[in-house]
């Protein structure tokens, strides 16, 4: 299996990218300089660069990217870029997605990041990626979008077990929804193994 990560020079990215490589991948990297490889295989490329021919040859392509202040605006036309290149390929985009998108009720009426207390510095992010998704939900692209917990801890521990759920928020018996980002990083290899959610959102915790 070949898999292109962009973005894997970030923090989540390059966990993926180290999972993935340990499990026998190919993986390749896709950054904006070649010192910022955490593979031995890389593409020097701006995700707006990105062409279909870069990503033909891919079973899977991971969109790590993260948008940050003034940046999270990138996320819709990056989004957007990425469809446009990926129709008609083979390839199948995973998205490593936020938590303020997931669904506080049943009835999806009410989001995480519009729930009571939530942080007002985060809502920009959480929504402009909710609007990402949207624009999956209506491609015709083969894509899973995997959000973490509420709780996404960098240093935490990789225990190597995760819960799986869907669109909702979910908690474990204690109320907590936490899950490390080595712990996620396990999830989404698994899901480009195994392509159990295609054309899905999903969550994950412990």
């Amino acid at each position: 299996m070949k898999i292109a990560i962009i973005g894997a020079n970030g923090k989540e990215g390059s966990l993926i990218a180290k999972e993935a490589e340990v499990r026998g991948i190919e993986v390749t990297s896709i950054v904006r300089s070649a010192e910022k490889s955490v593979t031995d295989k890389y593409l020097v490329r701006d995700v707006y660069d990105i062409t279909a021919a870069d990503l033909k040859d891919f079973d899977a392509v991971v969109d790590a990217l993260g948008f940050f202040g003034d940046l999270v605006k990138e996320y819709l036309p990056s989004t957007k870029h990425l469809i446009e290149i990926l129709k008609g390929s083979n390839a199948r985009l995973l998205v490593v997605g936020g938590a303020g998108s997931l669904y506080m009720n049943l009835e999806h009426t009410e989001q995480l990041f519009q729930s009571t207390g939530f942080p007002d510095a985060v809502k920009p992010l959480s929504e402009e990626m909710g609007k990402a998704l949207n624009l999956l939900r209506d491609s015709d692209i083969n894509w899973t979008y995997i959000s973490p917990a509420a709780d996404f801890d960098h240093d935490a521990e990789r225990t190597g077990k995760y819960v799986v759920a869907g669109e909702e928020l979910t908690s474990d018996i204690k109320g907590q929804s936490k899950i490390s980002y080595a712990d996620y990083a396990i999830a989404m290899v698994d899901e480009i193994e195994n392509e159990k959610h295609q054309n899905e959102r999903i969550s994950v915790r412990w």
